[in-house]
C-alpha cells in the first residue's frame, strides 16, 4: 500500500493576537501582579474564550456592569471601549480605573466627537450590540446614526444632508465597509470621514492574508470565539473566494468530516486568538492525518502601544 501523501497546512502570515490585544490583556496581567486579585473587568477583555478563562484562572472577574464592581476594586475597561456615561460612573464612584481600550478604537472616539462638536450629525458604520458600537454610540454627543448595510444609508433620514459625518467600527471587513462607503457617498456628496485604508491595520492585514490563504487552500480553518466580530469577518471573506471556511473556538470543534478529499488545509486565526490555540488546532489535525506545515509569507507587524501610566511605572 501506498504511503499517505500528508495533507499541507499553510498558516496565514499575520495572525492571531493584534497589538490593542495583547495591551488589553498584558494590563490585566500586569494589574493582578501588581495589586493582586480580584481585578475586575467590565465584559470580556477581548472575545476570546481561552483568553478569558485563562485571566480568569488568574484572578480576573469578569461583570456586565460597575455595580457588580465593590467599593475602590482594581477596574478595568476592555479594549472595545465603553460609553462616556460609564467613564462617568466610574469617576463618580473614585474607581481605580484602567482602561484597555484599543488605541485604534479611541482614534475612532475621537474623530467622532470632533465631527460632533463641528455641528456634524455622525453616522457610525457598525453592528448593532457589539460592545466597540456600544462603546462608540456613548463616546459621541449626540449619539450616532447606526448603518450595517448599503440598504441602511439609502433609508437613512438626516437632519441636515450638508451637515453629516461617518465613523466606522474598526473590525468590520473592508470590503463591507468601502460598499456603506460608497453608499453614503452617493446619498449625502458633502458627507466627512476618513478614507476606508484608516480602518484598523491589523484588520486590513489579516483579511489580506486570509483571502490570499483562499486562494492556495481547499479549506480554510480561522481560529476564534463565535463572538468575535473579526474572526467572524474572517470565515466569511474565505468563503467569498469560494472556499469552505469554520471558525473553530477549540482543538474539540474540529469535525474530521471537513478533511474529505482536502489535500491543503489553510488555517489562520483573528485577532483575539491566542497563538497556542493554533498549535493545538495543527497537533488535532496530525492525529487525524498526516500533516506537513509551512507558513505563509506575509507582512510582518511592529506596531506596540503603551500600557497605561500605573502599569508602565511598575514594569520600568
Amino acid at each position: 500500500m501506498p504511503p499517505v501523501s500528508p495533507v499541507r497546512v499553510i498558516l496565514a502570515n499575520p495572525r492571531g493576537f493584534c497589538a490593542g490585544v495583547e495591551r488589553a490583556i498584558e494590563i490585566v496581567q500586569r494589574a493582578l501582579e501588581k495589586y493582586g486579585p480580584p481585578v475586575y473587568v467590565r465584559h470580556e477583555i477581548v472575545h476570546n474564550r481561552r483568553v478569558v478563562e485563562t485571566l480568569r484562572e488568574a484572578g480576573a472577574v469578569f461583570v456586565d456592569s460597575l455595580d457588580d464592581i465593590p467599593d475602590g476594586a482594581v477596574t478595568v475597561f476592555s479594549a472595545h471601549g465603553v460609553p462616556q456615561s460609564v467613564m462617568d460612573h466610574a469617576v463618580q464612584r473614585d474607581l481605580p480605573v484602567l482602561d484597555a481600550t484599543c488605541p485604534l478604537v479611541s482614534k475612532v472616539h475621537r474623530e467622532g466627537r470632533h465631527h460632533a462638536d463641528k455641528g456634524r450629525e455622525v453616522v457610525l458604520i457598525g453592528h448593532a450590540g457589539h460592545p466597540e458600537v456600544e462603546g462608540t454610540s456613548g463616546q459621541i454627543q449626540g449619539g450616532v446614526l447606526l448603518v450595517s448595510s448599503p440598504e441602511d444609508a439609502a433609508k437613512l433620514n438626516v437632519r441636515d444632508p450638508s451637515a453629516i459625518a461617518y465613523v466606522t467600527q474598526t473590525t468590520l471587513s473592508v470590503d463591507d465597509t468601502r460598499e456603506v462607503i460608497e453608499a453614503l457617498k452617493t446619498r449625502f456628496p458633502d458627507i466627512q470621514g476618513p478614507d476606508v485604508k484608516d480602518i484598523c491595520y491589523a484588520t486590513q492585514n489579516r483579511q489580506s492574508a486570509v483571502r490570499q490563504l483562499a486562494r492556495e487552500a481547499d479549506l480554510v480553518l480561522v481560529v476564534g470565539s463565535k463572538n468575535s466580530s473579526n474572526s467572524n469577518r474572517l470565515c466569511e471573506l474565505a468563503i467569498d473566494e469560494g472556499v469552505p471556511a469554520h471558525l473553530l473556538d477549540h482543538p474539540n470543534d474540529l469535525d474530521p468530516g471537513w478533511l474529505d478529499g482536502v489535500a491543503r488545509i489553510g488555517l489562520t486565526a483573528g485577532a483575539s486568538a491566542p497563538e497556542e490555540l493554533v498549535t493545538e488546532i495543527i497537533d488535532s489535525l496530525s492525529k487525524i492525518v498526516p500533516t506537513e506545515v509551512v507558513e505563509m509569507d506575509g507582512i510582518k507587524e511592529n506596531m506596540h502601544f503603551k500600557l497605561p501610566e500605573p502599569l508602565r511605572k511598575a514594569v520600568s
